[in-house]
């Protein structure tokens, strides 16, 4: 049986939209990222340093800085909570241009700053797998996007 044009333009307009919401998740999450990761990517010409943890809040910890070179100590500078940080920790960092607030750098830093685009890997990999019926690249997808959050968690 030959399917009429109208159930073929359904089936298109199916696929788009289904291809426009995953795109959207991976769009949204590589933007909510981009906001920390570029601190850590795009560090040179920053300022790079050693935070000690002194306190916790419920979001943020605080503590004195002292940089690496050049410059003096500094005391009040925040950093995003951690469950693995605790009082005392001693944490590779650069400063946000024109804040007070710190990003961890290097593996663990940079792995941290990715998390929202790994949750939105796994969110493209239902649409992908359910919306497009792509299992196999729906597997890939959330592989990817589990490995990110997995790694982020044993770095920190």
């Amino acid at each position: 049986m030959k399917r009429n044009s109208s159930g073929r333009m359904l089936d298109h307009g199916r696929r788009v939209s289904m291809v426009l919401v995953a795109l959207l998740l991976l769009v949204a999450g590589v933007w909510s990222s981009w906001g920390t990761a570029q601190h850590v990517l795009l560090s040179k010409g920053r300022e790079h340093g050693t935070l000690t943890v002194a306190s916790c809040g419920e979001k943020t910890c605080t503590g004195p800085f002292d940089p690496d070179g050049a410059g003096g100590a500094r005391t009040g500078l925040t950093i995003e909570r951690s469950v693995a940080v605790d009082k005392g920790a001693k944490l590779p960092v650069v400063v946000k241009p024109g804040t007070d607030e710190a990003v961890r750098t290097g593996w663990p830093g940079a792995l941290h700053a990715w998390l929202p685009f790994g949750g939105a890997l796994l969110l493209a990999a239902c649409v992908i797998g359910g919306g497009l019926r792509m299992p196999r690249t729906a597997w890939a997808t959330a592989a990817a996007g589990g490995a990110l959050l997995v790694s982020a968690f044993f770095a920190l």
